[in-house]
């Protein structure tokens, strides 16, 4: 499986909170993980390592031929311990109070993709010509969507796009959204953090997508369209080629 895992500050941010890892050997899966961390003092970007770090140590234990159920049993508490820990920190050390920070894990076969996530960091999947995105955001304008309150349209420019109804860390208990989808060769599987789907429409991502070129290049023109269109976020780009 090809991969490739590109960040970028941003045109605003001082500091890059997001986070993300790739690991193309883990007992016969693919493993790859994006953490978008909030919080002052640089709380963000400890609650977005303490996440990368926690996840991808806890599924180690995974084993070659593992049932779905069971993937998803240990992905799930891999996501609790995460949580418990950046909870844990954050209510013991006042610098770091209401720190969190939104996760997307996948775990692919050459078959499956898991995909678990909290908050609005995004998976899709590019077939052919086609994108499908894969995870619901947990915002308060995806709420407002869905009930019809306001437009997508009007949902892109809301003041309030940002606020996330669910994130990691900030409450003692999480409710997790996992899921799993086929994927066929040539397929390829992207996570981003809020920084890239924010500011680059699906049209223009797809429109990188089907160039057919290097993975590395194909994140670095991503993260370069988001960065012309205002970069004011820090940005992060995963791609997984399924072989």
């Amino acid at each position: 499986m090809k991969s490739t895992n590109k960040t970028d500050v941003g045109r605003t941010r001082a500091v890059n909170e997001d986070r993300a890892v790739v690991q193309t050997e883990l007992n016969g899966y693919t493993l790859a993980i994006v953490a978008d961390g909030m919080g002052g003092h640089q709380a963000g970007d400890i609650a977005s390592q303490i996440t990368i770090e926690t996840i991808q140590e806890s599924l180690h234990t995974l084993e070659a031929g593992m049932s779905v159920e069971e993937c998803e049993m240990t992905i799930r508490e891999a996501i609790y311990l995460a949580n418990a820990k950046i909870f844990q920190l954050a209510s013991e050390n006042d610098k770091y109070a209401g720190m969190g920070t939104t996760v997307v894990v996948a775990l692919a076969t050459d078959e499956l993709i898991l995909i678990a996530h909290i908050g609005d960091s995004r998976a899709y999947k590019f077939s052919g010509e086609s994108m499908m995105q894969l995870t619901e955001d947990h915002s308060l304008v995806n709420e407002l969507v869905k009930s019809g309150q306001i437009s997508p349209e009007e949902a892109e420019q809301h003041p309030r796009r940002n606020l996330l109804t669910r994130a990691l860390g900030t409450e003692e208990y999480v409710t997790i959204e996992i899921h799993h989808h086929e994927w066929d060769q040539h397929d390829v599987l992207m996570l981003c953090s809020d920084g890239l789907s924010s500011l680059v429409k699906q049209e223009n991502m797809i429109q990188i997508l089907k160039k057919d070129q290097d993975l590395d290049l194909t994140a670095s023109e991503l993260i370069e369209h988001a960065l012309e269109a205002g970069g004011d976020d820090n940005i992060t780009v995963v791609l997984l080629m399924n072989e």
